[in-house]
């Protein structure tokens, strides 16, 4: 039933456009555009006001012809950089970055998807319940989208999203929560040619707290980071302050709050060795999730899985997506496969048979919603 140039072209198609986290006011016009030439009346909502980007989420609802419950098929609109300029190479079965950007599959292709399915729906009058298209801003940054959108607007019970790596027929069913870290440091500046003893470093403190951090893998279920630091002003001052930012993970809250609280006490520790001072603070970009063996929503997935001929697999990780604020709005939600490689970086690729194959699986699951 795919129409495999037509799948390709749409794919392409949105490679090309540029939609970095906060810009993607010509991302969404041409979605809405698509949308209204297939008969429906998407709405985008207010988002970008709140979050300070110049476009909102889409929402379409395309009604059904069939008495079950309705459901979200969901992907979002953002990339991250290098996303400028993306030029898709198609090499046989694979579509490749030319090496210089990322391509964009993430999630460019779970948006080609979704309105392949829709189409395809539509030509071979295939019944199906209520079907609530949502297309997200800013996921890469915050799932800022997903947090912004209206959920007394979504009646789905069920939500796919598409937005993951892996082998077609492999579905997340676990994801950490993230905690978000700021911490600035304050040492004291001083000449660093004429009287160093004088100064507090920053730097040193930082040193001293990061050695003493677990950071990386911390166990099967935890991670944690410093992502970015900041500080110094010229090489003959002490420097006086230093700005990191990092993260910590974990699929379990009380491993979470104690991963957190060993980093506070890094930095507390070392500012009080060297008579420094730490101001430290952190906030929860998103809820896990943590879907049971015996939910609906992968009830669904397997039978389509065995229609499909697919093996269907549930996998753990450590990443977060739209599906975590989903999930916590009291929709069973799921992440789905869509055959993604070496996502954010030059290298990214995906096969036009995995974006077949995972067509095929979600017209599938919308056939066994029950």
């Amino acid at each position: 039933m795919v129409n495999r140039t037509r799948l390709v072209d749409e794919f392409l198609e949105l490679v090309k456009i540029d939609s970095l986290s906060l810009k993607e006011r010509q991302m969404c016009d041409l979605l809405k555009q698509k949308l209204e030439n297939m008969g429906y009346m998407p709405v985008e909502d207010n988002a970008g006001e709140k979050i300070g980007g110049n476009s909102g989420n889409i929402v379409c609802t395309v009604k059904g012809n069939k008495k079950v419950p309705a459901i979200m098929l969901g992907a979002h609109m953002d990339t991250v950089v290098p996303g400028i300029g993306k030029k898709a190479i198609v090499d046989g079965d694979i579509i490749k970055t030319d090496g210089l950007t990322i391509l964009g599959g993430d999630d460019a292709s779970g948006i080609a998807i979704i309105l392949e399915t829709l189409k395809i729906l539509k030509e071979e009058n295939i019944p199906h319940g209520d079907i609530q298209i949502v297309f997200t801003v800013a996921e890469e940054i915050g799932l800022l989208g997903a947090k912004n959108l209206d959920y007394s607007k979504i009646q789905a019970k069920y939500g796919f999203i598409l937005d993951s790596d892996g082998r077609i027929g492999c579905a997340a069913v676990k994801a950490p929560s993230h905690n978000k870290i700021n911490a600035v440091i304050k040492g004291k500046a001083a000449h660093a040619g004429m009287e160093p003893e004088n100064g507090i470093s920053a730097f040193t403190i930082m040193a001293h707290a990061i050695t003493n951090m677990k950071l990386g893998r911390i166990d099967e279920e935890t991670t944690a980071n410093i992502g970015i630091i900041h500080g110094g002003t010229a090489t003959n001052i002490v420097c006086d302050r230093v700005e990191l930012e990092g993260e910590a993970r974990s699929r379990q809250q009380n491993k979470l709050q104690a991963q957190t609280e060993h980093i506070r006490d890094c930095f507390v520790q070392a500012a009080e060795k060297f008579g420094g001072q730490v101001d430290f603070d952190y906030e929860m970009e998103y809820p896990a999730y943590d879907l049971p063996a015996d939910s609906a929503v992968l009830g669904i997935m397997k039978s389509a899985a065995e229609d499909c001929g697919i093996v269907f697999e549930t996998v753990v990780t450590g990443g977060g997506s739209d599906t975590n604020i989903i999930n916590s709005k009291g929709i069973e939600a799921v992440d789905m496969s869509i055959g993604m490689t070496n996502v954010h970086s030059v290298k990214e690729q995906i096969s036009i048979k995995d974006m077949i194959d995972a067509t095929t699986y979600l017209i599938a699951i919308i056939q066994n919603v029950k």
